[in-house]
């Protein structure tokens, strides 16, 4: 059960409804996940280095069921399902992306996770990222705090780059755009930029970012979980984020565990000028 408390950001709105039904939302598609998962099926493409596959689309349609039913004035963006405007118009819309990470979830790699955000007014205020392989479940509500399962987890105390882990993009790696920062901090390749965010949050690791344009299914679960971990998320010139933009894609993104985000202004914006050097 989880507890009913007054948001003392949102006002006196209270999100337990919301984060139970994502939690339901995501366990859902977790199982459609992990019924393919390791399986042979086809494997469709929406664009260059952008599969999609029959799992990620039963999951959304699954995720969709659930909320959509539960509350029908809210709005609804959704990586896999089209877009239109009348979320534009709402003042709470679900953020969803079914499987983040398909491209792990395609060469079996367990570093993917059905990621639901909740945003109002363009805060993201619920936050659930689930992990099926692993069974980590990562979820926040707006002033209820950051939770993986049953535990109350907050983001890490480190205080210094040098010797930092940092989680970078599995395909940035092999492009050798993290070499520059060998010495600086210690990059650990990792899967599925939600699921990065959630270790973030989790603190399982200090901080992660990349240059890389961002959808906001890709990063609304992960930025409601860093702020209830007591962590920092902006864009990669460290601008804050908001959500249910028309245009949804959005510059890189920094999210650490607050104390590194000044240190990691300095250097993430300008790591390509770095590596000419």
């Amino acid at each position: 059960m989880i507890r009913s408390i007054k948001n003392t950001v949102t006002g006196d709105l209270d999100l337990t409804r919301e984060v139970e039904y994502a939690r339901k939302a995501a366990v859902a598609a977790g199982e459609i996940l992990l019924r393919y998962y390791g399986t042979h099926y086809e494997i469709g493409s929406k664009g260059k280095n952008n599969p999609v596959t029959i799992a990620d689309t039963e999951a959304d349609s699954a995720i969709k069921a659930i909320l959509t039913h539960a509350f029908s004035d809210y709005g609804w963006l959704s990586e896999e399902t089209v877009d239109n405007d009348d979320r534009l118009s709402k003042q709470r819309v679900w953020i969803v992306d079914p499987l983040d990470g398909t491209k792990e979830f395609i060469n079996k790699v367990p570093e993917f996770c059905v990621a639901i955000g909740l945003s109002d007014n363009g805060e993201p205020v619920v936050g659930v990222s689930y992990n099926p392989i692993t069974n980590e479940m990562f979820w926040s509500a707006r002033g209820m705090g950051c939770h993986l399962g049953d535990h109350r987890v907050h983001v890490t105390k480190t205080a210094a780059l040098k010797g930092a882990s940092v989680l970078a993009s599995r395909s940035e790696t092999t492009r050798g755009e993290w070499e520059v920062f060998q010495g600086m901090l210690v990059a650990v390749p990792t899967g599925s930029v939600a699921y990065k965010l959630a270790m973030v949050a989790g603190g399982k690791a200090d901080a992660t970012f990349t240059r890389s344009p961002k959808n906001e299914w890709d990063i609304a679960s992960g930025a409601a979980l860093i702020i209830e971990a007591g962590g920092k998320m902006t864009d990669i010139d460290g601008h804050p984020m908001t959500f249910n933009k028309k245009v949804t894609k959005c510059a890189g993104l920094i999210a650490s565990n607050g104390i590194l985000h000044d240190q990691l202004m300095e250097v993430a914006p300008h790591h390509k000028t770095l590596a000419k050097k």
